[in-house]
């Protein structure tokens, strides 16, 4: 048999592009944080990670120009030989400052944080735990490991004590969990899972790419509860509030070391280029400086959230400015989404095997720097494109 027949016995991404409803890969003329421009097209972006907006803010902007006019534009090598630059060790410092912790460690993307950090830790013999809705990134990391895998029902903690209370106590655990979950917008149970870790020798472990600059003042799920101290890991990525792209992760300082030179996804890349450590530690310095826009994301949300659930729409669990709109159907999901395309509203239709089948939505999430006018345009759209499909 071929290998390569799987190819081309598939199609129904190219059909969908035939039929004019392909939602993905879309390609942007230009992309002004709360707007963007698609051929020509005006939409109001309400699909983007972009969560305070400092893509566009002039110090993160000078920062990036100013560390490619003095570095060049790639270190082009690992950290493990030349490509570590003293901003890097910056970045770490002032990061793990920022969570609350010892150390923290850099890689060149979030996905490679989650890759590297989890198959380090989790060795032959050992045991990772998973909510069953964490990121694709963590499961990978789960898989490439040499432990098993264990999961749990989403934020069932019925079911997470009673799946920690069979583990056999003379194996090392690890419980890896996102702090926001991107699909839902809702929260991780910290306060709950957090003592159920301590009871059963379970280490915890944090994903924040979706909750850093977002929650607890900008400094994720941890501080957003009080409980930094009771999370042993702290992870995020550069590629939502940060405004650039990489990762890192957090926790004490033997443990920081040992990922540091046990992490394969790191050891192996080439470091994240000087603009993208430039443009992040400028971002952390905004988060840092302007807390205002943490407030005004917080006030967005809710705003939103409660304007959608006026409407009619249903918005799940969420609790965050990741704002879902449950429609439960696959071609009703692309035809909501394809009009509001059409009506200048930039969302995410979100499908099977992203979320569980019957649950298929469209994501929305929320930026500090969209104003009032547009939010209220994006409800109106909204309100017409749901009547016309019938969702309210």
């Amino acid at each position: 048999m071929d290998i390569f027949q799987k190819c081309h016995d598939y199609t129904i991404a190219k059909e969908a592009i035939a039929a004019g409803v392909y939602p993905y890969f879309i390609p942007l003329t230009e992309n002004e944080g709360a707007e963007a421009v698609c051929r020509g097209h005006r939409l109001i972006m309400c699909g983007s990670n972009n969560y305070l907006g400092l893509t566009t803010h002039p110090k993160v902007r000078q920062a990036a120009l100013d560390a490619i006019e003095h570095y060049g534009t790639s270190c082009t090598g690992s950290r493990f030989l030349n490509g570590t630059l003293e901003m890097h060790e910056q970045l770490e410092h002032e990061l793990a400052e920022w969570v609350g912790k010892e150390a923290a460690l850099v890689f060149s993307t979030g996905m490679q944080t989650n890759l590297g950090a989890i198959s380090a830790l989790v060795g032959r013999g050992d045991i990772v735990v998973l909510d069953k809705e964490d990121h694709a990134s963590i499961v990978d990391g789960a898989r490439l490991s040499w432990g098993e895998t264990r999961r749990y029902a989403h934020n069932d903690m019925a079911d997470l004590e009673r799946l920690l209370a069979r583990l056999p106590e003379d194996r090392g655990k690890l419980l890896v969990v996102d702090g926001l979950f991107s699909m839902e917008g809702d929260i991780a149970p910290l306060p709950e899972i957090a003592p159920l870790c301590r009871r059963y020798g379970v280490r915890l472990m944090v994903d924040d790419a979706h909750a850093m600059g977002v929650l607890g003042g900008g400094h994720g799920t941890a501080a957003h509860f009080g409980l930094t101290d009771q999370v042993d890991l702290i992870m995020s990525t550069f590629s939502k509030s940060f405004a650039s792209l990489g990762g890192f992760i957090a926790g004490d300082e033997p443990v920081i070391h040992y990922i540091k030179h046990n992490a394969r996804s790191m050891i192996f890349s080439a470091s994240i280029p000087p603009s993208n450590a430039a443009a992040a530690l400028a971002a952390l310095h905004v988060m840092r400086d302007e807390p205002e826009r943490v407030q005004r994301l917080t006030e967005i949300g809710d705003t939103m959230r409660r304007s959608y659930q006026q409407l009619g729409f249903d918005t799940g669990t969420s609790a965050t400015p990741v704002i879902p709109i449950i429609i439960g159907d696959l071609d009703r999901t692309i035809m909501t989404w394809k009009l509001l395309f059409d009506a200048g509203v930039f969302v995410n239709p979100v499908l099977a095997p992203a979320v569980q089948p019957g649950r298929e939505l469209l994501r929305t999430s929320y930026m500090a720097t969209h104003t009032d006018e547009q939010l209220n345009r994006v409800l109106d759209m909204f309100e017409k494109v749901g009547k016309q499909v019938g969702l309210i």
